[in-house]
């Protein structure tokens, strides 16, 4: 019976850990893709992959001074995130706004980790690159804003 316990925990063990090996670069999962009503787009929807494991974590997000471990926020792949946002041109360069309050978190920062997202725009092989960044909730609108977003025809970032 041990035996038969113990067989079962290392295939357990072994699947997980096949499951946590996957390469970290994650093109496919990371995209935007605009939000149709009809043949008109309304919105702008962004997805990609982000996070990782708090084991072996000493902190990694920027809070009050100090660095923090937080649940699918930063680099890495474990979470699937995505929210509604528009984005605009600006005196500055791109940005997005998000339009839905807790599509990225429920928290008032957002850690943003460098990820290039596909447009899916097939033969046109379009990126968009959002940078690195730690945002704030707007204290009156209760959106997040990314900055610096660009387009290139080649993915900038990893997405690691």
């Amino acid at each position: 019976m041990k035996k038969a316990i113990l067989l079962l925990a290392s295939v357990w063990m072994l699947v997980c850990m096949s499951q946590c090996s996957k390469p970290a670069q994650h093109i496919g999962d990371n995209h935007v893709s605009p939000i149709l009503d009809g043949d008109k787009a309304i919105n702008t929807k962004i997805s990609f992959r982000i996070g990782h494991s708090s084991a072996g974590c000493p902190g990694c997000v920027p809070v009050g001074g100090s660095f923090v471990h937080v649940d699918c926020q930063g680099y890495g792949n474990q979470c699937m995130v995505s929210s509604k946002v528009t984005i605009s041109l600006t005196s500055d360069g791109y940005v997005a706004m998000t339009t839905d309050t807790f599509g990225l978190t429920s928290l008032d920062f957002f850690y943003m980790p460098d990820r290039s997202l596909s447009t899916g725009e097939s033969g046109n092989n379009a990126y968009l690159n959002i940078p690195a960044q730690l945002v704030e909730r707007d204290s009156a609108t209760l959106q997040f804003t990314l900055t610096g977003l660009f387009y290139t025809n080649k993915p900038e970032y990893n997405n690691f």
